[in-house]
Parts: structure tokens; sequence; C-alpha cells
């Protein structure tokens, strides 16, 4: 399969093993055990590191995503990290709980141009959300999305969105939530949790297997430069080399990754034990229809409503960049 010369997106963490929450579906921050391993990799990305990545990879365009198991917002110098981002011309989509934005933070946002803004909910009623997320700042986080509605305004960015985790303590909720919010935000995006070993809850991933898509497009950077085989590797523990070393290129296109893709070409999936149970390179596999006002994308993992009457600049978009947000399917948050 075709590599390009660079990822096309680029996930940097900017704060790694910093978050505000503790969801118990989480396996970064939801146990003792889980804290315990992160706790030796937690650091920064310093301003200089940051930049001199993303001055390598500006020329391909690469959709960047400023957080991997993190709260985004918790991050030293967050205006300037992605200042730095968009001065190079670079689309850039986060994930937030939203428990951290403020209105000062809300028109930065807008100011700075970021592209896609997604607030993790999910559920419906605060009962449910202690449950799923250990907090019971239902109202709090809702204010949060119609700030940015309002900061917003009739602005062409940020696409504003909101997830939905589905897992045995809210499914029943699914439903409803996306009821409530299609009618609010631009887009809602539902996905089933994920496990530690990569399989997915719930999902129907097909008969044949392919090979991973993330392989050719995505690649993981911790605070440090070190580079996961995926963004589900919270831990570190498939180090593909190190681009504040070997740069970005010499990591994509080095003999780790480079066997990664051949063992996904040749069907030896199970030779990678990170691999061998996973469900997520079925996201990948995505079918679209249109339903009252809403152009649903759908796949065994995520499904996205997008609001029909929202997508005119962001198609626009799609079409002047290869991995711009309003076309990309996995800008998902795992946690």
């Amino acid at each position: 399969m075709p590599v390009p010369d660079l990822p096309t997106r680029i996930l940097m963490d900017l704060a790694e093993g910093y978050c505000n929450l503790r969801c118990p579906k989480c396996y970064v921050y939801g146990s003792a055990e889980g804290r315990a391993a992160i706790r030796p990799r937690r650091g920064f990305m310093s301003l200089e590191d940051a930049r001199a990545i993303l001055d390598e990879v500006m020329s391909a365009r690469p959709l960047v995503q400023p957080g991997m198991w993190i709260e985004p917002l918790m991050a030293k110098n967050f205006d300037e990290h992605i200042a730095a981002m968009k001065q190079r011309g670079l689309p850039v989509a986060l994930n937030t709980d939203g428990l951290l934005l403020r209105e000062e933070t809300a028109h930065r946002l807008v100011e700075l141009g970021v592209d896609c803004v997604f607030v993790s909910i999910d559920a419906t009623t605060v009962e449910t959300l202690k449950k799923v997320r250990a907090t019971d700042k239902l109202d709090q986080i809702h204010e949060a999305v119609h700030l940015l509605l309002r900061t917003r305004a009739d602005a062409p960015k940020p696409r504003i969105g909101v997830s939905f985790v589905v897992e045995d303590a809210n499914e029943h909720e699914r439903d409803s939530f996306v009821a409530h919010w299609v009618r609010h935000v631009d887009v809602v995006r539902i996905n089933e949790v994920y496990r530690p070993d990569g399989s997915v809850r719930g999902s129907a991933v097909p008969p044949v297997r392919t090979p991973c898509k993330s392989l050719y497009e995505t690649m993981p950077i911790h605070h440090n430069g070190d580079v996961s085989l995926c963004c589900l590797d919270a831990f570190g523990r498939h180090k593909m080399g190190n681009v504040l070393k070997e740069g970005v290129r010499g990591v994509w296109h080095g003999e780790a990754f480079r066997r990664m893709r051949h063992l996904h070409e040749t069907g030896r999936y199970d030779q990678i034990p990170f691999c061998r149970t996973c469900d997520v390179w079925a996201v990948y596999d995505y079918q679209e229809e249109v339903r009252e006002g809403l152009l649903i994308r759908r796949s065994p993992i995520m499904t996205y409503y997008n609001r029909i009457d929202r997508l005119g600049p962001w198609l626009g978009h799609a079409r002047g960049g290869h991995a711009s947000p309003a076309a990309d399917v996995v800008i998902a948050d795992p946690r």
C-alpha cells in the first residue's frame, strides 16, 4: 500500500499524563494501575520541540490533534501551541471534556481559527454522568458547549460537536442524546467504548480484516518525541522511534513502521500483540446516508450525525485539503 511522504494526521501529546477526570472506562486514569503506569511518563511538550515538529510537517498540511489520552486544556502554553499550528496553516481539531473551558479560552479558540472542537459528554442525566465520567457537573459541561456556540456565532470555525461513548451504564440514553444535541451543535459523534486490548464493545466488524489505515495516515507523538504504533498505545509500549532525534520523516519511513505495515499487508496480525485483538481498524469501513436533514456517516465503531445545513463551508474545506476535520472519520477521543 502507498505510504505518503509525511503522515496526514499528527497527534501531539502536549501534556502527557494529565487529565482532570477519572472516568471508570478509561484504562489510563480510571484505575489505580493505569494511573501508576502513566505517572512516570508525565510531562509537557516544549514550544521549541513542538515548533520543530510542525516546521517539518507543515508542507503536507496534516490534521493536528493536540493530545491523545489527555485533557488538552491542561497543557502549558496551550494558546501558544495552537497559534504555532495555525500560523503554519494547519487544520486543528481537539477533544475536551469542557470542564476547564472559560470564556477567554472560547474566544481564543475562535480567534486562532481552530477548525473543530468536540466536547465529550456521554450522558443526558447527572445520575448516568456520575457512572460513566465520575462527575456530576452536567450543567457545567452543557454550558461549555453553549459558550462555544455563542462565541463562534456566525463565524465558519470552529466546527462544534459533542460525543457519546456507549457502554452498559449509558446505552439507554444514546437516542435521546442524539435527538437533543443535533438541534444545537454541528455534529454528534457516537462510538463504542474501547477496551485495553483494542477490542470494541458491541462492534460488528467486517469478516475480512484489512490493514489498518492508521499505519498509513497517523503519527501519535508523545510529549518527549517518542512515537507509538497507534493512538491506543497510551503508555508508549510499542515505540516506533523518536521524531526529535530522527525527524518525522525518518520515523515515518523507518524500519519499525515498515515492518508493522508489512505484517498487516501480509495478514500476520497475530505477530503484533497490540494488533492481535484490535477492532479499531474497522472505523475506516463506513457508509453514508441522508436522513431528516442529517448526513449520517456510520462505521461498525463510530457514527457521525452531521447537520447538513451547517456543512457548506466544511465541504469546501474538505475539497481543499486531504486532512480536513470536515471529512475525517476518526476524530475520536478514546477516553
